[in-house]
């Protein structure tokens, strides 16, 4: 009987937080100032950013693609294991694409301070573990160098590049599906997740008007880099030689990173490794001689 009616409470206890889970929007911009309360003790102090740009993608996809994509992936991983999702962020590098109409390159020093205090602001609102999912290949560079530069001072806070890793059962398929050679921006892979997150902005007549193929313009160079290698690549800033709709392998290429996500959601809500290694850094570099 104690067993059963242990049960029962456990049972009870299950269900009630499915219930406030299920029933409490994850998306920060749709909660209300006294639900954010609860969705901030909910998410265990998680706050996904969803970061993605405004730029050209082929002649084809939006230009708000990467956004969608990051956020999609985040709202789904925030269903499987709740958190608190930031609202639409599309400040990222993207200076390469200036040449192209409808881009938005803000500087370096806006991109840095926004990121830093819609950080610090979070923590101040009790979402002291910040999660960093990049939509953008472009950020790649900036966003590790942001988040190795947490250690140049104290925080009260923590911040994670999600990064996704393999999946076996589901990379088996999503490789049965795929058939580009060359998938860079705006190609096969982007195409397939927007014709899954949003089919009505994909111009499917547009797909062919402009060449995703490699220009090579500075084959010659070697042991360089220069920062122009983009556009000497792909001027038309679309890479791809394949960007047909498929929803199947844009539902799991979405599907396989959103479930990778809410597994890293699920640890840093349970474990403090990463604030306590933190704090024992911050003390030895404080006094590194001692």
């Amino acid at each position: 009987m104690k067993r059963l009616l242990s049960f029962l409470i456990i049972l009870f206890l299950f269900a009630s937080t499915y219930a406030q889970q299920s029933n409490l929007p994850y998306k920060f911009e749709e909660l209300t100032s006294p639900q954010f309360v609860k969705a901030a003790e909910l998410a265990g102090g998680v706050c996904v950013i969803p970061l993605g740009v405004i730029e050209k993608h082929g002649p084809h996809l939006p230009l708000g693609t990467d956004m969608f994509e990051a956020r999609e992936r985040a709202f789904k991983a925030a269903q499987l294991e709740y958190a608190v999702v930031f609202p639409p962020y599309y400040f990222g590098q993207i200076f390469e694409a200036r040449h192209q109409p409808g881009t938005l390159a803000y500087s370096n020093e806006l991109l840095w301070k926004l990121l830093e205090e819609s950080c610090s602001e979070l923590a101040r609102n009790g979402l002291k573990k910040i999660i960093l999912l990049n939509g953008h290949g472009g950020n790649t560079s900036f966003l590790q160098y942001f988040c190795q530069s947490q250690l140049a001072g104290r925080k009260d806070y923590t911040v994670v590049l999600f990064q996704a890793g393999a999946d076996a059962e589901m990379n088996k398929e999503i490789k049965s599906l795929t058939k580009a050679t060359l998938d860079g921006h705006a190609g096969e892979r982007e195409t397939a997740e927007m014709t899954y997150i949003r089919p009505d902005l994909v111009d499917q007549s547009a797909i062919k008007n402009e060449s995703g193929l490699d220009q090579g313009k500075l084959n010659q160079l070697q042991f360089g880099y220069t920062g122009i290698w983009w556009y000497a690549r792909y001027p038309n800033h679309y890479a791809s030689d394949v960007a047909e709709p498929n929803k199947r392998l844009g539902e799991l290429l979405i599907t396989r990173d959103a479930k990778q996500l809410a597994s890293l959601i699920k640890y840093l809500k349970a474990n403090n490794t990463i604030e306590q290694l933190q704090e024992e850094f911050n003390k030895r570099a404080d006094n590194p001689l001692k």
